[in-house]
């Protein structure tokens, strides 16, 4: 059996990879349309060339919005002190309910650990507003479902 501790630092460690792996692909995109502005070679066809260098531009400057959004989730996720036993659910706090389990951190998704299935979180997805400052035995009313906080680590 797993300790609440070492299942909180494992879920700690699944979100850091989420947040390391969208990362370097954003970085990979980036240097993919940096390759080919770079290598695109003026055609004969002017205005063709020039549509797919504004489009290529138009890629690059999403892909830099991305990886500004990924380097802030990343300083936020590294503020996260999993030691902490909190009373009230906040940032990093992992959270039983009669409906769900939730980690309160980044939103990454369904993992499962050994007979876990936990959900990890962002505080601003809409359950993670409703879960933020609660405590055990609240309840939260999301989707006409009633939850019970039944457990908080």
């Amino acid at each position: 059996m797993i300790s609440n501790i070492e299942l909180k630092r494992q879920l700690h460690q699944h979100c850091l990879g989420y947040i390391e792996d969208r990362f370097k692909t954003i970085q990979n995109t980036i240097n993919d349309i940096q390759e080919s502005l770079f290598s695109e070679t003026k055609s004969s066809a002017g205005d063709k060339h020039e549509t797919g260098r504004a489009m290529l531009q138009l890629e690059r400057e999403k892909a830099g919005n991305q990886l500004s959004e990924i380097q802030k989730v990343k300083e936020a996720f590294s503020k996260i002190d999993i030691s902490k036993n909190p009373k009230v659910i906040g940032l990093g706090s992992l959270v039983y309910t009669t409906k769900s389990n939730y980690y309160i951190a980044i939103s990454a998704g369904e993992i499962k650990f050994n007979d876990h299935i936990i959900y990890a979180i962002s505080p601003k997805t809409p359950i993670g507003k409703l879960l933020m400052g609660k405590s055990c035995g609240d309840t939260i009313v999301f989707n006409d479902a009633i939850f019970t906080i039944t457990i908080l680590i």
